[in-house]
Order: C-alpha cells, then structure tokens, then sequence
C-alpha cells in the first residue's frame, strides 16, 4: 500500500440477542484497528451511548488517528447503543431495567464480544467509558463486579443520590481507578427529572471515592453538558488508559 494512501477506519454493527432486555436484543458498533488480526487479542473500550460515542465523539476516528500514527499500541472499542427513551432508567441505579442491563452486560454483552472479537479480558485490558448518565452505568458495572472492571472513563457523570448510596455502601475500592472531567458551566443543566449542578455531583462522587481508596484523575474545564466538550476531552482521557504515557 501506498505509504501516503490512508488507511480506513474498519467499523462492523452486531445484533446481541438478549434474554434480559424487553427489545430482545441490542445494538453494538465495533471498532477494530488497522491490521487487526484473530490470532492476538487487543485491550478493549466498552462505551456506554455508543452511537453517540461513535458519531458525536468521534472515538473511533481520534483513536484510529493516533493508533496509525503509532502514537497509540492498536485497542478494539465496542459502543453499546440504547434507546433514548428508557436511558435513564436503564442507567440509574435502582431498577428493573437497570438490574436486567447490568446482567445483559456481564452475562450476554462482555461473553459475546469475547467470543467473537480478539479481545483480552484481564483487568488492566478493560476500559469502561459512558458521560452523564453513562458514567454511572459505568460505575454501577464496575461496582458490581470489580473483577472483571476497575477502570472507568467518566465525562460529566450524573452521579446522583442513587449512585452516591452505591458508593456509600462499597467497601475497600483501592483497586478502582476513575478519570473524570466535569465542564464548569454544568452549574445548572436542565434534565427530564430535574435540575442539577453536575460540578457538585461530580465534586461529591469524587470525595467519597477517594475515602474508599479510589484512584480519581479529576479535572474541571471550561465546558457545557454537551459533546463539543466532551470530544476534546476524549484524547486526554483514552491516553491516560491506553496511551503511551498510561497512568491509570
């Protein structure tokens, strides 16, 4: 090939059937690296929302861009799609819909992509990523299972009294490692069950990690609830994880 020809993105959609969710299955995007090969296996990056991480994020893109580039060793992300309309239900903690996610995860989703996709399943190989509310799901997954999760990218996460109670209630969590970024205009951001500062909540969520031992990467930015901010913060984060200067 040409060393001056780019290489294409490759992105595959899968159907996962589901014995959990009402819909019966669930939509999964999966971005698999230049030169991807089944006989390695590559770290992978499981995102919440992930139509929106994939096309408002441009996850697949930035990281496409770095790992070509070399900046980056090659990862896999897989974006978990949901519905809109029963998100934050299926989100928040406290549920049906969010107890039948949180099994369609670990007992459909996590087997699935590992049957069917060169990924590793170790601890230091896995990334969780979700903003708002998908950071809690996020946190909830990684609360509920700290063996196969203890790394959390978490964009503006709506960490609210549910999630709070859950942290409240763990115990040690020094194996836990977060990096969080919440926008300083989030002081007041309109949802459909409320009004919320998202700089306090954040704020909280991370006090209270921190007195269970977590390691927290915290940072505030100039920035609104939205995913202009949150795609420039996307790079920062994932090389905190996968990078060649990783931290977390």
């Amino acid at each position: 090939m040409n060393q001056d020809q780019p290489v294409r993105r490759t992105v595959v959609k899968r159907q996962i059937p589901s014995r959990y969710l009402s819909t019966g299955e669930r939509t999964v995007r999966v971005y698999l690296p230049p030169s991807y090969r089944d006989d390695l296996q590559y770290p992978v990056v499981y995102c919440q929302d992930g139509e929106d991480f994939f096309n408002f994020g441009r996850i697949a893109t930035l990281s496409h861009e770095r790992i070509v580039g070399e900046a980056w060793e090659p990862f896999v992300i897989v974006g978990v799609d949901v519905d809109k309309k029963v998100r934050t239900e299926e989100y928040q903690p406290g549920s049906d819909r969010h107890e039948a996610y949180l099994a369609f995860w670990m007992e459909e989703l996590v087997p699935y992509i590992e049957a069917n996709f060169a990924v590793r399943g170790d601890l230091r190989s896995r990334l969780l990523a979700g903003d708002s509310l998908g950071g809690a799901a996020s946190l909830s997954i990684a609360l509920r299972w700290p063996d196969a999760f203890n790394r959390i990218l978490s964009l503006s996460g709506a960490y609210y009294d549910t999630s709070i109670r859950q942290i409240q209630q763990a115990s040690d969590l020094s194996n836990l490692s977060v990096w969080m970024t919440v926008g300083l205009q989030e002081t007041a951001y309109q949802t459909d069950h409320g009004t919320f500062n998202f700089v306090e909540l954040n704020r909280m969520a991370r006090r209270l990690l921190e007195r269970k031992g977590a390691y927290i990467d915290y940072r505030e930015k100039a920035g609104e609830h939205k995913w202009g901010f949150w795609q420039t913060e996307l790079p920062e984060a994932l090389g905190a994880f996968l990078g060649p200067e990783a931290h977390m």
